[in-house]
């Protein structure tokens, strides 16, 4: 099982592939950008647990990074190490003011750094911040989110639940639903990416569904993308066999439903909220009864 997702930012190629050498042996996934902007854009598209980055950067130096990091909502909870030749006591304060978790200078000791990477990856799932599975924000960063929505009256929240889930499981294993999940992460990250802002977010609400919120005005548009993408790549999860029949084959030897995605959408349009745990309510409900015609007319989505 992977220790985490680490993104390092370095554009010097000895370092990043030092460090993404050392790091993939002490079993963590490592992912390397080598500018600024590319380390937005990988971050983006896949969360990651943690991000090593290189203050010093050919096309905009690392307190920018960290700045857009900070004030984008899907970012602004990974933990951020700092890495740079700077020793000075003003660039320390100035990358921890801007939200930094750590600083450390080079050359610096692999193993400390080890540590430092470890330690603050740890700390935040201990906090309930991300779940360790999806690298998505969970627990009390959605519901954070959650609660600013009762300040405002143009969003969307959409609640996406993975129907038959646990039958996969039964069959394939823990781990293969653990790739599923990630799977499903990937598609959330994809649709924001191509129809929301900067303010949308996406968390890991259960072990089956997601949470998304989105302020752009393109929730249908997300929805018929990630029933599109989900629909067209997730027989590849399966054996041949379950793939082409398009039924899992389970231990007694009956079949069962593949894997598809159900969606509850809710918005203050057509009904106003009182608390959070209304919205969450209502979206259970709907992603219920979507999930009932689904299986009423065998669809898929």
């Amino acid at each position: 099982m992977s220790s985490g997702r680490i993104l390092v930012v370095e554009d010097d190629f000895d370092i990043a592939n030092m460090l993404r050498m050392y790091f993939t042996a002490q079993g963590y996934q490592v992912d390397v950008a080598s500018r600024g902007n590319d380390a937005l854009e990988k971050t983006r598209r896949h969360l990651p647990d943690l991000i090593v980055l290189d203050i010093m950067l050919p096309d905009m130096d690392g307190y920018q990074v960290c700045k857009v990091l900070r004030t984008t909502t899907r970012t602004s909870h990974i933990p951020i190490i700092f890495l740079t030749q700077k020793d000075e006591r003003s660039d320390r304060i100035a990358g921890l003011e801007l939200g930094a978790d750590d600083y450390i200078t080079k050359p610096f000791d692999i193993e400390e750094l080890k540590l430092r990477v470890r330690t603050a990856i740890r700390a935040h799932q201990r906090l309930n911040m991300t779940d360790p599975k999806t690298g998505l924000p969970s627990g009390r960063l959605t519901e954070e989110q959650l609660r600013a929505l009762m300040r405002r009256d143009d969003w969307r929240f959409i609640l996406v639940g993975i129907d038959h889930l646990d039958l996969f499981i039964d069959v394939y294993g823990f781990v293969a639903g653990d790739e599923v999940l990630r799977f499903v992460a990937l598609l959330l990250n994809e649709a924001l990416d191509s129809y929301g802002s900067p303010d949308d977010f996406v968390g890991h609400a259960s072990s089956d569904s997601f949470a998304l919120i989105t302020y752009g005005g393109q929730a249908d548009e997300m929805v018929n993308h990630l029933r599109r993408r989900f629909n067209g790549d997730i027989r590849t999860h399966y054996n041949f066999m379950d793939s082409e029949r398009g039924a899992i084959t389970l231990p007694d030897g009956s079949t069962g439903p593949l894997m598809s995605l159900s969606f509850g959408v809710v918005s203050p349009e057509k009904q106003r909220f009182a608390d959070i745990r209304e919205i969450t309510e209502t979206a259970a409900e709907l992603r219920r009864l979507h999930r009932l015609e689904n299986e009423r007319t065998g669809t898929e989505g």
